[in-house]
């Protein structure tokens, strides 16, 4: 496990209290689960944006190959 110096402003530090308080959990615990859960959202955006862009990049393509079937079942 890392050390990790954090800086939170007041109000979030205040309100990451009064919650770990009421779920009756240490801190480091709670901080540890949204770090991961707002990596997991991140990586979320980041794949589906990747996905956007290679599924534009192939549109053309396939466009192309779908109009040479046609030629080819026009052919016949």
């Amino acid at each position: 496990m890392k050390n990790l110096s954090l800086k939170l402003e007041d109000d979030i530090y205040i309100e990451t209290e009064r919650i770990t308080a009421k779920l009756q959990i240490a801190r480091n615990r709670y901080i540890n689960e949204a770090v991961d859960l707002l990596n997991k959202y991140h990586k979320r955006r980041l794949l589906k944006s990747q996905l956007a862009k290679e599924s534009a990049a192939i549109k053309i393509d396939s466009m192309e190959i779908l109009r040479e079937m046609e030629k080819l079942k026009d052919d016949d």
